[in-house]
């Protein structure tokens, strides 16, 4: 068996590289657009009308759901790119196969569009936080801290469903997935509201989302205010969604293996 090394991960992301220099052009809406309108619509427009306080936290509206939309863009940016890329690529483009053909191994082959979904999760993530600059909704230079959180959120989403994603042989599960698991998280794991203000026999399986870890994180980095006594559960945060990458990625590179080696 051919070692994962650097270069030819770097060969695996490449190919996507290339292709997203062809592609970039139809997510210049969904980048620039979207956050804007998210932003108006619910920061400014709906934020008017709620009055900081122990709902919020305290904060404005506008910077109580700024970053909550910013660790949900990179979820929809990590459920999305680990679904249609990944199933296409084994079962209607042929690339992944094509790519095994070479002296990519299937764990490079995975690695390499891993990193590239990580990308993808940044450039989407910096634009976000550049718009949230513009509208005033950052309170300390520490929401820089806020993009490698949501990398790491947008990895958290992508492992796992990765291998779900290529684990299947038709696309029928992607939008049970989307209707079922990404569109609740996005409303009930604090984005737009204290997940406090839930029903106590439903806070806890807010609190095992992993969105619900990268909203308070973006958060505490974007304002600079931490919940008192709260401090220790940063590093938690991070673990748990470290966690969910690893497994994500040991189950995934076990599919890969199956489908893809030589």
């Amino acid at each position: 068996m051919v070692a994962l090394t650097s270069s030819h991960v770097m060969r695996s992301y490449a190919y996507w590289l290339v292709v997203y220099r062809r592609t970039w052009r139809g997510t210049v809406i969904t980048s620039l657009l979207s956050p804007v309108m998210y932003l108006a619509a619910m920061g400014v427009g709906l934020g008017s009308l709620v009055k900081g306080g122990n709902g919020t936290d305290g904060l404005t509206y506008l910077q109580f759901v700024a970053p909550g939309l910013l660790a949900a863009t990179a979820m929809q940016i990590g459920s999305f790119e680990s679904t249609y890329p990944v199933l296409g690529s084994f079962k209607w483009m042929g690339n992944y196969h094509a790519a095994a053909a070479t002296p990519l191994t299937p764990s490079a082959i995975l690695v390499g569009h891993l990193l590239w979904m990580a990308t993808r999760a940044l450039i989407a993530s910096s634009v976000y936080l550049a718009i949230i600059a513009a509208f005033g909704a950052l309170r300390t230079p520490l929401a820089i801290l806020a993009l490698p959180v949501s990398v790491l959120v947008g990895l958290a989403f992508a492992a796992p469903i990765t291998a779900f994603a290529a684990s299947r042989d038709r696309d029928s599960g992607f939008a049970a997935l989307q209707r079922f698991i990404v569109v609740p998280m996005f409303l009930f794991s604090g984005t737009f509201f204290n997940v406090t203000q839930l029903p106590a026999v439903i806070r806890p399986i807010a609190y095992v989302t992993p969105l619900w870890h990268g909203v308070r994180l973006s958060r505490d980095l974007t304002t600079g205010q931490l919940e008192p006594g709260a401090g220790w559960l940063i590093p938690l945060h991070v673990l748990y969604l470290v966690a969910l990458v690893v497994v994500g990625v040991v189950i995934a590179r076990r599919v890969y293996q199956a489908k893809l080696a030589k």
